[in-house]
């Protein structure tokens, strides 16, 4: 039996142990099914066709208990054919709008206040990365001497986002030489990524007399740290710990410290959100389907926000016995809001 072979009544009992599952936390037997749905089906029936989604990897059952609870592959089976994705209640759309809409005077803010949303409606670990400066286009650069050997560049990427950074150079600086270099590097950095400027920088200004523009020299020395994304020293936000911790899974001592070592290993977290796939789709990673294996008791939903031609992602990280259908809802319609109101306020 694969995916394609389930029939309808595999279908429907299926779906009814991982409904019951997210549900109760509890392993779902024969006699729960019957009682509680209206199938037409006696427990034996049932038990037969649990049997045979259990060969075929669909389900498991816990040590030596009479209940099934879902597998990775069930879990999997029941997120891209059985589920109906929810729609978000009146008052929950409200929440959000209301919440984000009251937040626009900073991107910091805008996602701070997306993070603490989600937690709080999902109940699961929340995670927001900041938008990747890598991909944005340069739009210009400016350069203020602040003393005669130190300088303020100002560089400014397409989608609003600003890095500023000092730079020292060897000899004194006259004031008549920055408006010649602001203007050429302008001319010839322009429409091109962060990420493209750093490994093209030298070649493009192979031509210049290093003597005649030492802000050049100094450019050239130090384009790697000068167009690198390091505008934040913390590339996620994540919130929710207080949520997820009061779920039956963490309830004893060695769950509850591998959600503490999780919060605490930011990279994690990170990694799998920016392999978020399509920019237009939420991704979904159960299990696992997680390449890090203290990710294996947990189920990632996340979707890519946009600023301008950058993106960040949004997220949130649970127990894979979650409430699919509702949080992928919530977590979609949090980053079309994102991302409406950042394209809204360039």
């Amino acid at each position: 039996m694969n995916n394609e072979e389930l029939n309808e009544r595999e279908k429907n009992i299926l779906r009814f142990i991982i409904q019951q599952f997210i549900l109760t936390a509890n392993p779902v037997g024969s006699r729960n099914i019957t009682k509680r749905y209206d199938i037409g089906f006696s427990p034996a029936t049932v038990r037969n066709i649990m049997s045979d989604l259990e060969d075929s990897g669909f389900i498991n059952h816990p040590h030596t208990s009479a209940g099934r609870i879902p597998t990775d592959k069930g879990y999997r089976f029941y997120v891209d054919s059985l589920m109906d994705v929810q729609k978000l209640r009146n008052s929950e759309i409200g929440l959000i709008n209301k919440s984000l809409e009251t937040s626009i005077s900073e991107t910091d803010d805008l996602l701070k206040i997306a993070s603490n949303l989600l937690s709080s409606i999902t109940h699961q670990i929340a995670c927001v990365t900041y938008p990747k400066l890598e991909s944005g286009i340069f739009e210009k650069i400016q350069i203020i001497q602040l003393t005669t050997t130190r300088i303020l560049v100002v560089i400014t990427i397409k989608s609003g986002l600003v890095k500023t950074m000092t730079l020292e150079l060897n000899s004194d600086l006259k004031t008549s030489q920055i408006e010649p270099v602001q203007q050429l590097l302008n001319e010839r950095l322009g429409g091109l990524s962060l990420q493209e400027i750093r490994a093209t920088f030298k070649e493009r200004f192979r031509d210049i007399q290093e003597d005649e523009h030492p802000i050049i020299r100094l450019f050239v020395d130090s384009v790697d740290k000068i167009f690198k994304d390091d505008t934040r020293g913390e590339r996620a936000l994540i919130t929710g710990a207080k949520n997820v911790i009061r779920q039956p899974e963490f309830e004893n001592p060695e769950s509850f410290q591998s959600v503490i070592e999780l919060i605490e290993d930011k990279d994690i977290i990170i990694h799998i959100l920016e392999k978020s796939g399509d920019d237009k789709q939420v991704y979904i990673s159960i299990g696992s389907e997680n390449e890090n294996e203290k990710l294996n008791e947990y189920s990632f939903i996340s979707k890519k926000y946009q600023l301008g031609e950058i993106s960040g992602t949004l997220g949130i990280v649970g127990p894979k016995r979650m409430e699919y259908s509702k949080v992928i809802a919530i977590v979609d319609y949090i980053a079309k809001m994102i991302s409406e109101i950042l394209k809204n306020e360039k």
